[in-house]
């Protein structure tokens, strides 16, 4: 990603909402880096924004391997070493976005639902890492990813409602243990319709459709 001169933590924003307009998912993830970097919690805007940047880059990074792969298959060689080009800038992003989560965004999360969010993204960024992995290396980067999938789930069980958006989407992430979980969140937020803000309703509900969703299939 692109380097960035020091600059208010606002005009950054702006230039992200600037970039992704402009479908320039590059800059967006190098300004949204720099805003990471200055060691702010981030506000659930930016939080999106972030997370939005780096999803888009590494769907055209994939875009790219799916596209050239398609052209190239009379030509296997050169396919197979664009393939292992693309897999390795394909690990220095998801190490970008874990260096970012471990060393800035993490320890600045003050709030349960920004640690729950983060803790989320840091398992999907370490299940996506697990792809591009390989011998030994892979265990230990599964492991890792389950680890902050764990560690995410305890903080919303403990410190979240269960009607919570955040804490209902969060075990989708975790297909071992999704079926029961999946029908424990929505147990509860059954039980306690009374604790919702009328702001989270309709988030709710959308989680809740897709909780019992991805139940049905997992029973099914």
């Amino acid at each position: 990603t692109q380097k960035h001169p020091v600059m208010d933590k606002n005009e950054l924003v702006q230039k992200t909402k600037l970039a992704e307009q402009a479908e320039r998912y590059d800059s967006m993830a190098a300004c949204m880096k720099s805003v990471s970097e200055q060691g702010a919690e981030l506000s659930n805007e930016e939080k999106n924004l972030l997370s939005v940047a780096y999803k888009n880059v590494v769907g055209m990074v994939i875009s790219s391997i799916e596209q050239k792969t398609e052209d190239a298959e009379e030509k296997q060689q050169m396919a197979r070493e664009y393939r292992e080009k693309i897999e390795m800038e394909l690990r220095d992003i998801y190490n970008d976005v874990l260096s970012l989560l471990e060393k800035f965004l993490i320890p600045s999360a003050s709030q349960a639902e920004s640690k729950v969010f983060y803790l989320k993204m840091k398992g999907d960024y370490y299940h996506y890492l697990a792809e591009v992995a390989t011998g030994d290396d892979k265990k230990g980067i599964v492991d890792q990813s389950q680890q902050a999938y764990q560690e995410a789930f305890e903080i919303s069980e403990k410190e979240m409602q269960p009607t919570h958006p955040i804490r209902l989407g969060r075990i989708l992430n975790s297909p071992d243990k999704a079926c029961s979980l999946a029908k424990m969140a929505f147990d509860e937020a059954i039980a306690e319709p009374d604790t919702l803000s009328e702001e989270s309703y309709k988030d709710r509900d959308k989680a809740e459709a897709g909780e019992m969703g991805k139940l049905t299939s997992l029973q099914f």
